[in-house]
């Protein structure tokens, strides 16, 4: 450590070491999400985009491959290495996976500074869902410290989102924002820095996805992959069809127990996941009766916004329209605006220390 500081320099040895140690590391803000992580770093912007996955030795739990190299193992590998997905619903399902994946990002983020791979040290910020529990909370913050954090900051997803999107959480006009990600949709009503009423559900992208497993199980009778089943819903997933769209699958057949193909249509997919997008239109039509009078008329001027990956199924905004009596509409590039929010908090620490539900902090 003397040996560093002789060569830095440092006119001022006294500074707090968490300042100290903010001069030699990236802040980050990042989406740990159950589908994908996304990083984003302080004057670079978003750095990192991979789906959350980790391959490793079953036995030794050795890590092979983390993010969209550890994706493409995933139903291909031998029965000694292991695909884990570290969350689950949008909470840590295994902690030592989490880290392992957290501090590989922190790790690839300071890789190219001669001296900072050696002490990365950064301020993170992480978007979490609304309805977790403490101990879940807990977990994501020890987790984050244990990759290397210094201090550890955890913002509820709809209020990263919103911030990310570039809406005022600060004004007094209402603000009504779903964010529907892979483990959760998050549902909020956001008026003068604080969430008023807030739903999590855990029906979301990973739900649809499972759905249509089970709907070309039941009907065709043939066994299609997650991810066979996850490029459908991207390619031709909706919840009205207005051209019929086509997609060809491949699994196994069930009764045979062969290899097959087979076309599925957009018909198919808005069948399969039809009781999924039910209920989370339901969640929101629900939560909308409990909107304060005040506030109503705010959110008939502003509509609904949608984030998340869950947003780009098509016809969804014109479905919770129609259901709700208001304008809905997809923000610009929903799939980053929760790690877009958590950027733009690094650089605004009162606003972070407001709306922050939770701080760790390292020295």
């Amino acid at each position: 450590m003397r040996n560093i500081l002789s060569k830095l320099n440092l006119k001022n040895l006294s500074l707090p070491i968490n300042a100290f140690w903010g001069r030699f590391s990236h802040d980050m803000g990042i989406d740990l999400g159950t589908a994908n992580t996304l990083v984003f770093v302080a004057g670079r912007g978003i750095v990192i985009r991979e789906p959350s996955f980790i391959a490793r030795n079953r036995k030794s739990k050795e890590i092979l491959a983390i993010g969209l190299s550890a994706k493409k193992m995933y139903g291909k590998t031998p029965k000694a290495i292991e695909i884990v997905r570290p969350l689950k619903s949008g909470v840590i399902a295994d902690f030592d996976a989490a880290y392992a994946m957290l501090s590989h990002y922190i790790k690839k983020v300071h890789a190219s500074d001669s001296l900072i791979p050696k002490i990365p040290r950064p301020k993170v910020v992480l978007g979490v869902p609304s309805g977790i529990t403490e101990v879940e909370r807990r977990a994501v913050v020890d987790a984050a410290r244990a990759a290397g954090a210094r201090a550890v900051y955890l913002v509820e997803e709809p209020m990263a989102a919103a911030i990310g999107v570039g809406l005022d959480i600060d004004q007094s006009e209402g603000i009504f924002i779903v964010d529907i990600g892979g483990g959760t949709t998050e549902i909020a009503v956001i008026s003068l820095g604080g969430v008023v009423l807030g739903r999590s559900v855990r029906f979301a992208g990973d739900e649809m996805t499972e759905a249509i497993i089970n709907y070309v199980k039941l009907k065709y009778s043939i066994l299609i992959g997650d991810a066979t089943a996850e490029e459908a819903k991207i390619n031709i997933g909706c919840v009205s069809v207005a051209k019929e769209k086509y997609f060809l699958a491949r699994g196994r057949d069930l009764e045979k127990g062969m290899p097959v193909s087979v076309k599925l249509t957009s018909t198919d997919i808005q069948e399969a996941i039809a009781p999924v997008v039910r209920e989370i239109v339901s969640v929101i039509s629900n939560l909308m009766e409990e909107v304060p009078p005040e506030l109503m008329s705010d959110v008939m001027k502003s509509g609904i916004a949608l984030s998340g990956g869950g947003s780009l199924i098509e016809g969804l905004d014109s479905m919770i329209e129609n259901r709700v009596g208001m304008r809905v509409y997809v923000v610009e590039d929903p799939l980053t605006a929760v790690v877009r929010g958590c950027g733009k908090l690094l650089d605004n620490l009162e606003l972070l220390n407001k709306i922050r539900i939770t701080r760790g902090m390292k020295m």
